[in-house]
Order: structure tokens, then sequence, then C-alpha cells
């Protein structure tokens, strides 16, 4: 699955095929994962805290049209 964008110490991935609501996963580097919803910017699986992916929420926000048109290909 394609990797959007990489951070320090994280990473973010649009999955094809994925289920509703529209989101993006989180994969930190050591191992964890969470899904992040697009429109709301809100964690809705996974035991990551907004302070730690604080640069990715910032990253989003700016972002936010861009990952829901690709996230919106991806399902097609």
């Amino acid at each position: 699955m394609p990797v959007i964008q990489r951070f320090s110490q994280s990473r973010v991935r649009l999955n094809a095929n994925d289920h509703p609501p529209p989101h993006f996963h989180v994969l930190m580097n050591d191992g964890r994962e969470t899904w992040v919803t697009i429109a709301e910017l809100k964690i809705v699986h996974g035991r990551v805290s907004t302070r730690e992916i604080a640069d990715v929420l910032a990253w989003a926000k700016i972002n936010r049209d861009r990952l829901a048109t690709q996230f919106e290909e991806l399902q097609r």
C-alpha cells in the first residue's frame, strides 16, 4: 500500500479497497499502528496518542483534500 508521507517517528499510508469512514493509517517506527479519520482527524483505532502523532495531524490538516482524493481513488 502506498506510503504517502514519512516522518521521523512514523509514516502515513492509505490502503486500497479499505472500509469507511475515509481514513489513513499511521505506522509508528516501533510497530504500532493507528487509524485516523480524514474529515475529523480523529483516532478511531490503535493505541497511539495524539501527542505522539502531532506532526502527522498538523500535516494531515494541511493536506486533508489530498488525502480525501487519494482515499477515493484507491477505493475504485
